[in-house]
């Protein structure tokens, strides 16, 4: 399973919000509500977040026997 545990940790680090995902990021709502269930997104999306946060993939998600 993949799991988001640690985008949330990054965002807290790097001082990013939800909020900003949406406004400012191009990330909707609803996709905030997927990451947060842990639910299958997009790689575009993924894309965004990386971007977003100027991290790497491993720093937002990881895999869970």
């Amino acid at each position: 399973m993949i799991v988001f545990d640690k985008l949330w940790k990054t965002m807290k680090e790097k001082g990013v919000s939800t909020y900003k995902l949406r406004e400012e990021c191009g990330i909707d709502s609803k996709t905030v509500r997927r990451l947060k269930a842990n639910e299958n997104i997009e790689t575009k999306t993924l894309d965004k977040l990386c971007a977003a946060l100027n991290c790497k993939i491993e720093d937002i998600m990881e895999y869970k026997p």
